[in-house]
């Protein structure tokens, strides 16, 4: 049986707006995080988990687990205040001493440039990524990072779950000024955003010669609900619209023929201009990372016009409201799939979803994964004593790991799993009641009660259980 590579990169995840706090300090400009609409009776993300005064003692932590990376993301608004333009002293410094910490203990930063929290001040002035003088700025970003951080980074992603964005931009999870009803729209800002990756990734290259960059999508392949033919064709076309769109173009250049007939049905032509092709073609990205919670289990669902704006101001909480979205009408219907039963909490639970997406990028692909985002969120209860008892995660990793592993013995190259997340941090729709970190975090959704709370961390029973698992190699699951 194969075992996890002996230089495996062991590690977790998180992004600096869901975990970093400190939002008017140190020089940082606002995001559009900032300022995004909460739901009703959660946290926002001004003070998050504060790391921006505990990032020494939690990276502590992380050493303590025996981390070989940390999977991270940079604040474009602390780094530029105004998203181009003058280059905060206090960011930069900020961020080296952050990476200071890290390779103190040996531990890797894996650093996420773009995570969704696009600085307010571009937001305002280009109305987000569908106007191409963005390229222009998060290039100018890039170049700032690579310049400064060169010798710190050995490993980049340009830009987090960018299909996230798109699939799911009919709703403000993210932010942005998206225009909700407008698939067109959408997907030319998507189209913006895989170009400018290419360019980040050509910049990588003759900037940090020694480093490696990929993209971070979201990805899981698609069931078909039956072996029905239709569903079956529903199930490949939902991948290439879902998946394969936003890796394709990145790794061969090209797009996926079969979006074709959707874009055509749905009024969709994206504005592709002189070079942009040819600057895709010429990209080569060193790996891919993904991030993949669970499968997507699709029935054949025929043409009709949907309305998105009935998902405007929806509490997006609701799963069933987001479970809506996952249609794609001409494509397929996103459905529940009875091989996973349901959990107490609601939860459906898919360990072998990484074994398949796995395979299936390197089979498609034939480059090195990294797995950037697994895990699973619910409330945890702090007791008395200062333990936290989550057995229930546990149980969840140690699945998925296991299914990890047969997926490398079956020829996946997969180099390292950082599970989200290192520390219980800001969840995009449930505040910090819904935590998915191996270090708890000691604060409520009142933000008044957040500017001068301790936030005491304290070790998870998954903390204990990881250390352990780090320390076998992925041998010692129990």
């Amino acid at each position: 049986m194969a075992k996890f590579p002996e230089n495996f990169l062991w590690g977790a995840s998180s992004s600096s707006a869901q975990i970093e706090g400190g939002y008017d300090e140190g020089g940082r400009g606002l995001s559009i995080w900032d300022v995004k609409p909460l739901n009703k009776g959660t946290c926002s993300f001004h003070y998050a988990s504060d790391f921006y005064h505990h990032y020494k003692e939690d990276i502590a932590l992380m050493a303590e687990m025996g981390f070989k990376a940390y999977r991270m993301s940079i604040s474009w608004s602390r780094i530029l205040p105004k998203g181009e333009g003058e280059i905060n002293k206090e960011g930069i410094a900020f961020y080296k001493d952050v990476f200071k910490e890290c390779h103190k203990y040996g531990i890797e930063p894996v650093v996420t440039i773009f995570h969704f929290d696009l600085p307010l001040a571009l937001e305002e002035k280009y109305g987000s990524w569908r106007d191409r003088r963005m390229m222009d700025a998060y290039v100018n970003y890039c170049k700032v990072l690579f310049e400064n951080f060169k010798d710190d980074v050995n490993y980049w992603l340009t830009y987090n779950e960018q299909n996230m964005l798109i699939f799911f931009g009919a709703v403000d999870m993210m932010g942005g000024t998206f225009k909700r009803n407008d698939l067109n729209d959408l997907y030319n800002q998507a189209h913006i955003q895989i170009v400018v990756q290419a360019k980040a990734i050509h910049l990588c290259h003759e900037m940090c010669p020694h480093a490696k960059i990929g993209p971070a999508p979201n990805i899981t392949t698609a069931y078909p609900k039956t072996c029905d033919p239709k569903d079956q064709i529903a199930a490949y076309n939902m991948d290439d619209l879902r998946n394969n769109f936003y890796l394709d173009p990145l790794v061969f250049g090209t797009y996926p023929k079969s979006v074709n007939t959707y874009f055509e049905n749905h009024h969709i032509k994206l504005e592709i201009e002189d070079g942009d092709m040819e600057l895709l073609r010429s990209c080569h990205p060193d790996f891919i990372g993904f991030n993949c919670y669970g499968n997507d289990t699709v029935e054949v669902l025929d043409f009709y016009e949907m309305d998105y704006g009935i998902f405007e101001g929806a509490d997006n909480r609701d799963l069933s409201y987001l479970k809506a979205l996952m249609d794609k009408p001409g494509v397929g219907k996103s459905v529940e799939n009875d091989k996973f039963p349901k959990g107490e909490d609601g939860h459906s639970f898919d360990p072998y979803c990484i074994r398949v997406t796995a395979r299936r990028l390197s089979d498609r692909y034939h480059l090195p994964l990294i797995i950037t985002e697994n895990g699973y969120g619910r409330a945890d209860t702090l007791e008395d004593d200062g333990t936290i008892h989550d057995s229930y995660r546990i149980e969840h990793l140690k699945e998925t790991i296991k299914q990890m592993k047969l997926g490398i013995e079956e020829g996946a190259d997969i180099f390292g799993y950082c599970p989200w997340s290192a520390v219980d941090l800001v969840s995009t729709r449930e505040g910090i009641t819904k935590r998915y970190g191996f270090i708890y975090v000691d604060r409520d959704e009142d933000d008044e009660k957040a500017k001068t709370a301790e936030m005491k961390r304290y070790r998870k029973d998954s903390f204990y259980w990881y250390k352990k698992v780090i320390s076998s190699n992925g041998e010692d699951l129990d």
